[in-house]
Parts: C-alpha cells; sequence; structure tokens
C-alpha cells in the first residue's frame, strides 16, 4: 500500500509544480463548478503519471504539499488514490465502474500469522459471501488466490494502478485472475498484523457497486453487510489462521481500508507484546515498565515504546506504533494527553487496557536511530537514550518482531 510520510525538500520539477498548483486551487475553491474545473486538471495530470508509473513526480507533490498546504495535501492525495483504486472500463459497448477492495483481516497470535496462496475452498467461500453481504446484485467479483502481509502490498499508486486495471478485467469478463505470484516477498514475522484478501467489484456504469447503494428490496445497511459478512466468513478464516485472534473489517475500497487495518492493529501490538512477555519472561503486565518517545527527523514518524521488568532500567522488548500519512504531531505536542485522538493518548489507553499501569512519557523528538550491527530499532528508556532492546539470556533465543 502506499503509505506517504513527508521527506526532506528537494528541487521540484514543473511537473510537480503543477501538481501542487491544481491541488491548492481545488482546495481554495468555492464552488462545486470551480471544484470541476480543477479535480478534472489534477486527474489529467495524475492519469498521465500513473501511466506512465512516474511515481516520484506525485510523492514529490505529496511531500510539498504536505508541508505547506495540509489541505492542498489531502486534495491530492484523495485524487491520487481515487485514480489508483477505481477505474470505468468499456466493454461490449458498455461502460463498466470498478472499485478495487481490501477485505482486512486484523489478527494477533502468540505464533505466527499466515500468510501466502489461499485455498480453493476460501476463495469460494469469500466470493460466495462478497456476493450475498457486499456485492450489488448485478455486480461481478475478481479475487486475487493470496492472502496478502502489508510487506506484499502494491506500495504506490502507479502498482496499485496496475493491479486494478487487472482484477477490472478478470471481473468483467469474469475470468481468471492473470498475476504473477511466485515472486512474493517473504512475510516478516510478527504478532499482530493485517492480513488481506484483494478483490475487485464491477457494475454496468450508473448501477449500484454495493448492497447499502441498492434499492430495497436489495438494499441492505452497511452494519447490517458487516454482521453478515463477519458472521459468513468467520469460519473459513479461521481455518486459515490457526492459534489466531482475529477481527474481520467491512470489504471497502483499497486505501481506506488498509489506513484502517494499520491503525487497528498498533494497539493489538501492545497486547500481544504483553501477552508474549508474561508468556515468555514470565511478568504480568502490573509487573512491567513502559516508556515512550516520538522518532522522527523533522517530525514525529513514528512512537517507540519500551518495555522493562519494574525495577529494571534494562529494556526487554519493544513495540513500534507508527503514523501515517494523515497524521501529524506538533512538536511540542509530542506528549498530549487532553487530545483523545493524539497518538500518546491512544498508547497511553492500549497500555492501561492491556494492564501497564508504570508508564513514563517523554516530551522530546528522538533521533531515528537503528543498531549499527544489526539494524533494529533503538527504544527509549527513562534517562531519555535510545538503546537495544534485549530479552533476558534465558529466554527462548528465536522470537518474532512485533509491528
Amino acid at each position: 500500500m502506499a503509505v506517504h510520510r513527508t521527506k526532506p525538500s528537494q528541487r521540484s520539477s514543473p511537473d510537480v509544480e503543477r501538481l501542487v498548483a491544481d491541488a491548492i486551487s481545488l482546495a481554495a475553491s468555492g464552488s462545486h463548478i470551480e471544484d470541476q474545473f480543477w479535480e478534472e486538471r489534477l486527474n489529467v495530470r495524475l492519469m498521465r503519471l500513473l501511466k506512465s508509473q512516474n511515481q516520484n513526480v506525485i510523492d514529490a507533490a505529496l511531500d510539498q504539499t504536505f508541508r505547506i498546504n495540509i489541505v492542498a495535501f489531502e486534495v491530492l492525495a484523495d485524487c491520487a488514490e481515487t485514480l489508483a483504486e477505481s477505474l470505468t472500463m468499456e466493454h461490449e459497448k458498455h461502460n463498466w465502474d470498478v472499485v478495487l477492495l481490501a477485505l482486512p483481516i486484523v489478527a494477533h497470535t502468540r505464533y505466527q500469522i499466515p500468510s501466502g496462496a489461499l485455498p480453493i475452498h476460501v476463495i469460494e467461500s469469500t466470493a460466495a459471501a462478497l456476493h450475498s453481504q457486499i456485492a450489488s446484485p448485478d455486480a461481478r467479483i475478481a479475487i486475487i488466490p493470496w492472502l496478502y502481509s502489508i510487506d506484499q502490498m502494491p506500495h504506490s499508486h502507479s502498482q496499485t494502478r496496475l493491479l486494478t486495471e487487472a482484477l477490472a478485467n478478470a471481473a468483467i469478463l469474469s475470468s481468471e485472475v492473470k498475476l504473477e505470484l511466485r515472486e512474493m516477498s517473504e512475510t516478516i514475522a510478527v504478532l499482530a498484523d493485517p492480513r488481506f484478501i484483494i478483490a475487485a467489484v464491477a457494475a454496468p456504469s450508473g448501477s449500484p457497486l454495493f448492497r447499502w447503494q441498492a434499492e430495497a428490496p436489495a438494499r441492505q445497511e452497511r452494519g447490517v453487510s458487516l454482521i453478515g459478512w463477519q458472521n459468513t466468513m468467520q469460519e473459513p478464516i479461521a481455518s486459515l489462521l490457526p492459534g489466531c485472534e482475529f477481527e474481520l473489517l467491512l470489504p471497502e475500497a483499497y486505501f481506506t481500508n488498509c489506513r484502517l487495518a494499520d491503525k487497528l492493529v498498533r494497539p493489538l501490538s501492545i497486547k500481544a507484546a504483553v501477552n508474549f512477555l508474561e508468556s515468555t519472561i514470565g511478568v504480568l503486565p502490573v509487573g512491567l515498565s513502559c516508556v515512550v518517545g516520538a522518532f522522527g527527523e523533522d517530525q514525529a514518524d513514528e512512537y517507540r515504546i519500551s518495555f522493562s521488568v519494574k525495577g529494571s532500567s534494562e529494556v526487554v522488548y519493544g513495540v513500534i506504533w507508527p503514523l501515517y500519512d494523515r497524521e501529524s504531531v506538533a512538536n511540542d505536542a509530542l506528549n498530549d494527553l487532553v487530545d483523545d485522538d493524539s497518538p500518546m493518548k491512544r498508547i497511553a489507553d492500549a497500555l492501561r487496557d492491556a494492564g501497564v499501569d508504570d508508564v513514563f512519557r517523554h516530551a522530546m523528538l528522538f533521533d531515528p536511530e537503528l543498531c549499527d550491527d544489526c539494524g533494529a530499532p533503538l527504544f527509549p528508556d527513562r534517562s531519555g537514550e535510545a538503546v537495544h532492546a534485549e530479552l533476558p539470556d534465558d529466554a527462548p533465543v528465536q522470537q518474532p518482531l512485533f509491528h
């Protein structure tokens, strides 16, 4: 998936400047007619870049708007995502609307979360559940026969557009999905992570794609669709993820659901870490002490959470709480607990819910240091140093990483 965080500024190309100018103009528009004018110009430029796989220009424009005009950044990001995850295609003199879907499974375990090729029975169950609970009666479906981890997902708008085009053809023509899946990257072993099934839904232009868009009697509200989806898919997914606890989210547009799954897995990462430390070193949650600090070069890109045994300054484990493209924290509010939506408040709540009551919070921004020898992230201690997390010598040697 495309995850954007602003990078150091570089000299802008004319294409970048045009994208930025159009995004700022659209953000400042005062009427729907003007909106349409600027949006059309922006979409034409973005589509040309997507077709030529010129992702660098799109990323540079996102960087620039993120720094100078957050509303324009939202506008540009929305337009780029829309063009990457949806399209209209002509087939037999009729137009079809297509949307790329992410079907998230937010999972955690004490063992390992599987990924890889989907068994036939899971593909068939997924198709049946999409048709009965999610898609409108006239819609067609295509499903990639693979259970994706986040590191295997498309990492740019350009790659996502190619995937959307491939699935659009398969859905509209009711043909086999033609993708090379054998060269998929290895999945990093973590104990709390989302898994995704990727699909596309297609319907004749102007007709509903989803059941909540349809007229009665086919109409079904989102909440009803979600419950039906979860009930129908519980058994097939449980067979796919033995030893895992999981939550099924409503199938929705690709980028929206990727962000939602990423955010929902963060508190589960803390819960999984506490469970892991209890089972590995025999320390109950009330016996743990945590230190939390924000890390980034010019702004907070992530929070790192250190776990120690109460009474000891040694960091035995660490969890990363990443910030995503539409999350930002002012450097003078890194330690904010007043705002319920602040990352520090969410982290503190997640630690409390996991049973950890001793939490020390740094108000400073740490450099995003990694270990020179092994490349592992360093975690903050109470004194303000970034240190290596080391399990006790008598702990099991090989352990999975956390999200």
